[in-house]
Formats: C-alpha cells, sequence, structure tokens
C-alpha cells in the first residue's frame, strides 16, 4: 500500500493517511479493552462501586497523560528527519555526545530496542487469545477451543507474512475504523443505562483512591498499564503517516471511542459485579456475541501484523547501525519501500509467539509479563526523548524541568509496579531482553575489536597505490572493487590477491559502504568519489539506517557521473575478505563473548546477498583473525 505524502495538503490525502493510522499505529492500544479492566479488578476480593471509579479515574488520567501529554504532544516532536522508534532516537541522542554519557545512552537504546522484541512476542499471544476467550461467553462448552484456535490464527497470520501488508494494509484502516466504532457505541450504551460512571472523570476521585489505597494503587498500575499499550506505535510510526494525522486520529477517535468502552464497563460492572469474568464482551446483546468476537478476533490480528512489521523494521536498522548482523531482508511491495518482510524474523517470532499461547494459555497470566515489555520500553523512550528535545531558557525553565520530572517520575512508577511482577511472568520479557541485549551488544563489540586489528600496522592507502604503480605486477582487464570497512588503508583482500594471483586489474576501485545517522540519505548525498592514484579510486557510499544496500545500482550511479570508471558489469570483479574467528594469544574477548560472536557471523547474510552483488563476480579471501 502507498501512502500519500504527508506533506501534500489535499483533504483526501489527510484522509487516507488517518484512516491508515487507525489501521497501524492505533491496533495495539484499540484492542486493549478487551483484557485491561478485568485484569485491573480480579486483584480485589469483591468488586465494590468505589473500586471501579477509582480505578477507571486513575486509567483516564494516565492516558491523558502518558498518552495525549507525553507521547501526542511532547515525544512526537523528537523526530529524526521525521522518523521515530528507539533506534532512530538513540541515534538522535548520542549525536555530538563522547564519553560516559554516550555509552550510558547506547547501552539504555539498545536494551528498549532489545525489549521490543519482548513486546513484539506478547502481543499476538495476548491479544488473540484474548479475542477468541469471547467464544466463552457464549457458550462455556467452546473453552477449551480457545488455545487450539488461537495457535491456528497465529499460524495463519505469520504464514502470510511473506506475501506482505500491501493488500491487507488497504483493509486494516476500515476494520479499525469499524472496530473504533463499535467500541463507542456499546460503551455510550452501558453509560447512558448507568450515567453514574461519568463521576470517574473528576481527577479528585483518582487521588482520593491513590491515598485511601496507596498500597494497593501502586500495585495495580502494573494493571492498569495495559490500557497504555501500543503508545509506542505512536513514535514508531510517526514516518509514515506524519504528526498531524496520528494527532487527529488520536484525538478525534481513538480516545472518545476508548473512554466510552472502558466506562461502558465500569457502568455494566457498576450494575453487575459479576460480569467481572468477562465485562467487555457481557457489554454486548446477546445477539451481537459471536459478530463482536469475531470482530474483535480481526482486530487483534491487525494489532499484532503491527508489532510483527515494527518487528521487522527494528530489525533492519539494527543490522544497518551495525549492531546485528547481515539478513535477508525481502521487499513485498515496488511502491512502499517500508514493507520488508525478514524469514528468519519471522520464524523465530512464530515460535516464541506458539510457546507463549501454549504455556500461559490465557490473556490474563499473560498480562504481567505483558506490562514489563511496555513500561521498559516507555521509561528508555521518555529518557532518550527529553534527552534530544529543545530545552527551554528563562523563567520557563523551571516549569520545563518540572513538567519533565512528573512524566519521569510516573514512568518509574509504572515500570518499577511491573518489576514486582517479575516472577508471574515478568521474567520473560526480561529474559528475552536481557538475551537480545547481549547479543547485540557483543556483535557491536566484535566489529569494533575486527575494525581495530585491521586499521592496525595497516598501510595508508594512497602511497601504497602510487608505489604500487611504480612497480606495477602484470595488468589485466576490468576493474576491481574491493570492499573495504577502513577507507584510506590497504584492504586485506588487496594483499591477498597480490599475494597469491599476483596480477592487478587495470582500474581499481575501493569501496565502502557508510551508514548514515538519518533515515533517508538524499540522493545528491549518495556518493563520495576520490581519485587516489592514476587507476584508482576510493568510493563512499552513503545509505540511511532504513534503507538496503543496493551496490549494483549505486555503481551503475557512478559509473552515468564519471565516465572515466569502467563499471560494465561484465567487465567488473568483486573481491571480499571472509573472515574466522579463532582465539588469540591475548584474547581481546572471553571465551563465551568470542564464541557467540563467532557464531552470529557465521549466520549472518553473506555479504553478496546483503549487498546485492552478483554471485558470479565475486571473489572471496578467507583469512583468520585472532579476538
Amino acid at each position: 500500500m502507498s501512502l500519500p505524502n504527508p506533506a501534500n495538503g489535499s483533504a483526501s490525502s489527510r484522509r487516507v493517511l488517518i484512516l491508515g493510522a487507525l489501521g497501524v499505529v492505533y491496533g495495539d492500544i484499540g484492542t486493549s479493552p478487551l483484557y485491561t479492566l478485568r485484569a485491573c479488578l480480579t486483584a480485589f476480593d469483591e468488586v465494590q462501586p468505589g473500586h471501579v471509579l477509582g480505578i477507571l479515574s486513575i486509567l483516564f488520567w494516565l492516558l491523558m497523560l502518558v498518552v495525549s501529554f507525553k507521547y501526542v504532544s511532547l515525544v512526537l516532536r523528537a523526530d529524526n528527519r521525521g522518523e521515530g522508534g528507539t533506534l532512530a532516537l538513540l541515534e538522535l541522542a548520542v549525536r555530538g555526545r563522547q564519553g560516559r554519557s554516550r555509552a550510558v545512552l547506547i547501552g539504555l537504546g539498545i536494551f528498549g530496542a532489545a525489549l521490543f522484541y519482548g513486546d513484539s512476542m506478547i502481543t499476538p499471544a495476548i491479544s488473540v487469545l484474548s479475542a477468541l476467550e469471547g467464544i466463552g461467553v457464549v457458550s462455556h462448552r467452546l473453552d477449551h477451543w480457545v488455545v487450539p484456535m488461537a495457535i491456528v490464527v497465529l499460524v495463519l497470520l505469520f504464514g502470510i507474512q511473506s506475501r506482505g501488508t500491501g493488500t491487507m494494509g488497504r483493509l486494516f484502516g476500515p476494520i479499525m475504523a469499524l472496530w473504533f466504532g463499535t467500541l463507542g457505541v456499546l460503551g455510550v450504551w452501558q453509560i447512558v443505562q448507568t450515567p453514574e460512571v461519568l463521576a470517574a472523570l473528576n481527577p479528585l476521585l483518582a487521588m482520593r483512591f491513590v491515598l485511601d489505597h496507596p498500597g494497593a494503587s501502586f500495585l495495580l498500575l502494573g494493571a492498569i498499564v495495559l490500557a497504555l499499550t501500543g503508545a509506542e506505535a505512536l513514535y514508531a510510526d510517526m514516518g509514515h503517516f506524519g504528526r498531524p494525522a496520528i494527532r487527529t486520529a488520536w484525538f478525534y477517535m481513538v480516545l472518545p471511542a476508548l473512554t466510552a468502552c472502558y466506562f461502558g464497563q465500569g457502568a455494566l460492572l457498576l450494575r453487575d459485579p459479576a460480569a467481572l469474568r468477562n465485562p467487555f464482551f457481557l457489554m454486548a446483546p446477546d445477539w451481537a456475541l459471536v459478530p463482536l468476537v469475531a470482530l474483535a478476533t480481526v482486530a487483534t490480528v491487525v494489532a499484532s501484523q503491527a508489532v510483527i512489521s515494527g518487528a521487522y523494521s527494528v530489525t533492519r536498522q539494527a543490522v544497518q547501525l551495525g549492531f546485528w548482523p547481515r539478513m535477508q531482508i525481502l521487499h513485498t511491495s515496488a511502491l512502499e519501500k517500508g514493507q520488508i518482510y525478514l524469514p528468519q524474523v519471522n520464524a523465530l517470532l512464530l515460535c516464541a509467539v506458539l510457546v507463549l499461547v501454549l504455556m500461559f494459555r490465557n490473556s490474563e497470566n499473560l498480562a504481567a509479563a505483558y506490562g514489563f515489555a511496555v513500561t521498559g520500553t516507555m521509561l528508555t523512550t521518555s529518557v532518550l526523548a527529553f534527552s534530544v528535545l529543545p530545552g527551554v531558557m528563562g523563567g520557563r525553565r523551571v516549569l520545563w524541568l518540572a513538567v519533565l520530572g512528573v512524566l519521569l517520575v510516573v514512568d518509574v512508577l509504572l515500570f518499577s509496579s511491573n518489576v514486582l511482577k517479575v516472577h508471574e511472568g515478568g521474567w520473560l520479557p526480561l529474559a528475552v531482553g536481557v538475551v537480545v541485549y547481549v547479543l547485540m551488544m557483543t556483535w557491536r563489540r566484535g566489529r569494533y575489536l575486527l575494525a581495530e586489528l585491521q586499521a592496525r600496522d595497516r598501510q595508508p592507502l594512497p602511497e601504497f597505490m602510487n608505489q604500487l604503480e611504480e612497480y606495477p605486477p602484470a595488468r589485466v582487464d576490468g576493474t576491481a572493487v574491493f570492499m573495504t570497512l577502513n577507507p584510506g588503508f590497504v584492504p586485506p583482500a588487496l594483499l591477498h590477491n597480490l599475494k597469491h594471483n599476483r596480477v592487478l586489474h587495470e582500474q581499481v576501485l575501493f569501496l565502502s559502504i557508510c551508514v548514515a545517522d538519518v533515515p533517508y540519505v538524499a540522493p545528491d548525498e549518495r556518493f563520495k568519489l576520490a581519485r587516489i592514484s592514476h587507476s584508482s579510486w576510493q568510493l563512499a557510499v552513503y545509505y540511511g539506517f532504513k534503507e538496503d544496500p543496493d551496490v549494483p545500482v549505486s555503481l551503475r550511479e557512478v559509473a552515468e557521473a564519471y565516465p572515466e570508471l569502467d563499471l560494465e558489469p561484465m567487465r567488473t570483479s568483486f573481491f571480499l575478505s571472509r573472515q574466522t574467528v579463532v582465539a588469540g594469544h591475548r584474547p581481546a574477548m572471553s571465551r563465551w563473548r568470542r564464541a557467540v560472536f563467532a557464531f552470529m557471523a557465521r549466520n549472518g547474510t553473506r555479504s553478496t546477498r546483503f549487498f546485492k552483488i552478483p554471485p558470479n563476480r565475486v571473489v572471496e579471501m578467507g583469512m583468520q583473525v585472532e579476538l
């Protein structure tokens, strides 16, 4: 699905963007009413009106403070050339920083991105389970079918990922518009019958509840935060739809619908506390139960699709920024470059989600695990965002710092309340986050050490090439392209070629692929070419962290701009180094980290496939590197 440019001011374009934002951005937070209020009230032995009204008041004002104010009004301003997300924000946060503050922010940003994978695992499981649990309202005899049906839905969902989101994307917006409309209608119908529930709009009711039940209120934050799940998508998908569409969709449809639905469930519980077994589905009349279960299932599939696509995007950014090995990235649309498919990520996510469904078996058991992943990512985003948001000088500075302090305190409270639930399921996203964090930091450290070793005792390239041309070896026709991570120094592949083959091509091009700290690089900034000697050049090609390198296409552009370079495909050979990591006499990494790095290096996508270089034009020079 190709979306209009956000800059396009036409009314039809804005409507399409707003509808698209409903389908992609708000799918996760839009399905939270399926399980949130039930998870909050199950902590009490008896559902009393004061509990219902107090929790509703806290929930509503957290939506206003965290989502409406923090994310929609503040965090959306911290964009990286229009792009959002944890890694895009990390690039902004560390730009121009050095020393310990840079290292701390990098570690925090990578851990936040690692926690997102836990969120991507839990969201499909809890969403689909909570929707299908509605069949238990239709008939308890169908309860044992919930898990098998959830597995079937999830397998089908992950099975069609390779076809891309283009076809499904056109349906996402209308489906979610129908979903939010249904939430609003059901909620208003219940509120009309019990208007006393609107008293929860008074913030004093939330404050009174907290003062009367301080310990219980703190623990309840671990469940109330489920109403905020999906808030990260507001920021992560900003580049697709732009701030105006996301803000308009939130304030004019999503927020009113969610508020009506939560208050509608509260109104039902005030009249019938026994409805706590499933307050969402019991809001509907009997004749609407089956259609509502079907609509809820489709809505949860949409919500799951959003986080699955988000996992693909985060992985690609991590690969481009050097935090993850190269992986196969397939584009599923000729029009929309954001639509990608990563087979390895898809397979791992499917296995993880199925294990979660079989392990926890219902949405209530997954709630604690979900809250930890969400609040950890939210806290990380807050720290990074506030480190790059423009400061305020003068008398308003105190007010600005006070606002940031309040928001950070809220995030810390939400996160710490979920830390207490580590033993109930929060250990799962924590374990996933720690493992992914260790893998990403190990890969980054290993790449740094390799680059450092290769730069050590390396000869300057211009001097080497000028000496080589004074006393040349045998020259052969064509152009040799040597890919190197260290521009300005002689690449190992050239030395090995001279040592073993004792020839040099007529023209030599040293190519470096560089990833800029922006999402997309402008065409006029794509490459820089410098002549080193009479027959050799140094070329640097720049890509954004959301772009996929395509070396043949870039070389065609260079050949058009510089006709003196012979880059005709059949006369061009690519020379790459393939390194094998072995233990040195004084290892720079511990044994287990070296083994992990070597394993990741062996299983990463080959350079030829990642850079889209024709395999029949590649010569790989193998070598061992001691770490």
